[in-house]
């Protein structure tokens, strides 16, 4: 019983272990001084909370936006003189829309003309001011810039742009890409922060300006060098260019008033967040700062062995979900994830595909003269022998029952043919019987192929129905063949 349980039991002692040693240290002093320690603690978490979530909605704008630069089709285009416009409208609309973005742009430094969703915008010029962004994004030491400005393109909404350098094969710079993102999703997540936790967040430029609060903002002003109070720290909060927090404080109208300071490069903008504070949390600290390492400790503890629990599970889960367990090859579900995506790059980069619709003839006679064992035992030695003919950049999945299907990148119909023919010879000349114990004469098996293109604009039950059809007259014509679909 103790072993099976063993591990519950530990994490038992150490959470009554944990839980009995704060609620001693909690009655060691009074419950109005605990309470204001907590609150000069955790400050910085909030702060910390706030920049977590600014760094999670523009972080993956960033990363949207260095695909695009880096995507070929984005470089070929421009390249090759900005050829059929609508390709490029079509490509920004999409990544808007997968994205969410308000959003998404290309300029070309050869042409100068503004792409987005909806079309040709304009055209940049030099010494325009709303275009100035541009060329100084042309000179930019670093891949890509932060910057908030007015969106022309959605009615002059103050807009958050990540602009990307977009550097040809040879790295000469040839344009600018990216997404736009409003700041009502940052308003929005300010309103939810003050009123949870019942504080002042707002962000000044590196000026000091105030750049954006919150909808109660109280302070009289519109620059923290001026604002009465925070001005006596305000060269300090300006003078931080990391991205640590800093833990400031300044006198109020009402007492003390504690300042989370922190400075947030991809915006360039600093994170303010205040909290008034009584004078007596100073006994305390001590404290608090043992109970919340106590307590963080414990948690992370329980987070290790959880988290090491879920991935253990979620592994095999997702294994068995995706495979299929008797030839380790995927399994319809996957592969219909798999081809779908594998169809969108074809059309994308128009290169051919093709697919090979495998069945094993005659596999119920095997079944039943030689046992489910021996039939099995050829499926996993038919599906090894695909593996072993086919590129590693093809796909084998088992279809079904008998059935096999393959998919081959970057491949035409006659070449795909031609591999369908030499898997299916491979297959007619091995001898089953040699890497099992189950049979002691020789096993032979012969296979029957439907081979099919994929055409543009062609839906996957399409292309399957016609791989099927040439299958079903390779069986028609005597099987042990390779048919293929025009």
């Amino acid at each position: 019983m103790l072993k099976k349980y063993g591990l519950l039991v530990w994490l038992s002692l150490f959470l009554i272990a944990g839980f009995v040693f704060t609620t001693v240290a909690g009655y060691i002093v009074s419950r109005d001084t605990i309470q204001q320690g907590i609150s000069e603690q955790t400050l910085p978490i909030t702060g910390d909370n706030v920049y977590s979530e600014i760094q999670k909605d523009i972080l993956r704008p960033v990363f949207v936006s260095s695909q695009m630069a880096h995507d070929t089709f984005v470089r070929d285009w421009i390249i090759n003189g900005e050829e059929e416009q609508e390709r490029i409208t079509k490509y920004l609309k999409e990544i808007k829309l997968k994205n969410k973005a308000i959003s998404s742009f290309l300029i070309s430094d050869k042409s100068r003309n503004y792409y987005h969703a909806d079309g040709l915008l304009k055209q940049i010029k030099e010494g325009e001011p709303r275009d100035t962004w541009f060329f100084r994004v042309k000179n930019l030491k670093s891949a890509y810039e932060t910057n908030v400005d007015l969106d022309l393109a959605n009615h002059d909404a103050v807009t958050i742009f990540v602009n990307y350098r977009i550097l040809d094969y040879q790295g000469q710079f040839i344009g600018a890409t990216g997404i736009g993102l409003t700041l009502n999703t940052l308003k929005h997540l300010i309103d939810s922060y003050q009123k949870r936790f019942d504080r002042q967040i707002y962000f000044a430029d590196q000026k000091g300006k105030v750049t954006l609060t919150g909808s109660n903002f109280s302070k009289r002003g519109d620059n923290i060098q001026t604002i009465s109070g925070i001005q006596s720290i305000s060269e300090k909060i300006l003078a931080n260019r990391q991205s640590e927090s800093m833990h400031l404080e300044y006198q109020g109208d009402n007492g003390t008033v504690l300042v989370n300071s922190r400075y947030i490069p991809e915006l360039g903008w600093h994170l303010l967040v205040e909290q008034e504070a009584n004078s007596g949390i100073r006994p305390i600290q001590n404290v608090f700062l043992l109970n919340l390492g106590i307590s963080a400790t414990i948690t992370v503890l329980i987070m290790v062995m959880v988290l090491l629990t879920v991935r253990r599970y979620q592994k095999r889960l997702e294994k068995s979900a995706s495979t299929d367990s008797l030839t380790n090859l995927l399994n319809r579900h996957a592969f219909d994830f798999v081809f779908q995506q594998s169809l969108l790059d074809a059309e994308r980069t128009r290169q051919p595909m093709c697919a090979i619709l495998l069945d094993i003839d005659f596999f119920k006679k095997v079944n039943d003269k030689h046992g489910h064992l021996v039939g099995d035992h050829v499926l996993k030695e038919i599906a090894a022998i695909a593996k072993r003919s086919l590129r590693e950049s093809d796909v084998l999945c088992r279809w079904g029952g008998e059935e096999f299907l393959i998919l081959l990148k970057n491949c035409t119909l006659e070449k795909a043919t031609s591999i369908a023919e030499n898997l299916r010879s491979t297959i007619e000349n091995n001898d089953f019987s040699r890497t099992t114990d189950l049979t002691r004469t020789r096993l032979g098996v012969t296979v029957s192929m439907g081979v099919a293109e994929c055409r543009s604009n062609e839906t996957e039950d399409s292309v399957f129905e016609r791989a099927d059809q040439a299958l079903y007259q390779a069986k028609a014509n005597g099987r042990n063949s390779v048919y293929f679909s025009e």
